[in-house]
């Protein structure tokens, strides 16, 4: 069975979802981050899994559900940190961020019996999650992160590798993102945060 592992930053103002202040305030886009942060450990927290591990950048909080081994995030570039996500696991993993709150345990539910990797690519260029059978620090190390080109380096470093994509999901950067990502899971924590923040606005 597959280790689900989940990349993300403690949810404090000013050190979360800077690309949505403005319009929000630090505090009000450091909520919708703990909201979709919450929403993905729920989802994770119901899908079938070896491990369910959260790589964490600080300290765990009220969001975080049982059943998570938390392990703090090493030093170093994003790209060195998802590569130590990978060494420390044994066998199939499959990794994602904390900005898709929209994912479901459908999308996680991965079988690696005729296929080496999994890639889901980002609408902005990224990737929101790469599985690999035989976890390889070496395929993360060294690819350019945060850049619009990030997803198809990290694709291209898959070569040679049987490949299965998953859908595009859009990652929450920006306020236009969090409306639409509100809208394609609009039961869930995060949609709610948002609704209640543009209440306030108005």
């Amino acid at each position: 069975m597959t280790t689900l592992l989940v990349i993300a930053k403690e949810p404090r103002p000013g050190r979360v979802k800077t690309r949505l202040t403005p319009p929000f305030t630090p505090e009000q886009a450091a909520a919708l981050a703990e909201a979709s942060l919450a929403d993905t450990l729920a989802v994770v927290a119901r899908t079938p899994a070896r491990r369910r591990v959260l790589v964490l950048e600080g300290t765990p909080g009220p969001w975080l559900p049982p059943g998570f081994e938390v392990v703090p995030q090493c030093a170093g570039g994003l790209d060195e940190r998802l590569a130590a996500a990978f060494a420390g696991c044994d066998g199939p993993a499959l990794l994602i961020g904390m900005d898709t709150p929209q994912v479901t345990p459908e999308l996680l539910t991965v079988d690696f019996a005729d296929c080496d990797a999994y890639f889901g690519p980002a609408e902005d260029g990224g990737f929101w999650a790469l599985g690999l059978a035989a976890p390889d620090p070496s395929r993360l190390r060294g690819v350019p992160m945060s850049t619009p080109h990030t997803g198809a380096a990290q694709r291209a470093r898959l070569a040679g590798l049987r490949v299965r994509e998953l859908p595009p999901l859009r990652d929450v950067d920006t306020a236009s993102d969090a409306e639409l990502v509100a809208r394609a899971a609009p039961d869930g924590r995060f949609a709610a945060q948002l609704a209640r923040l543009a209440g306030v606005a108005r």
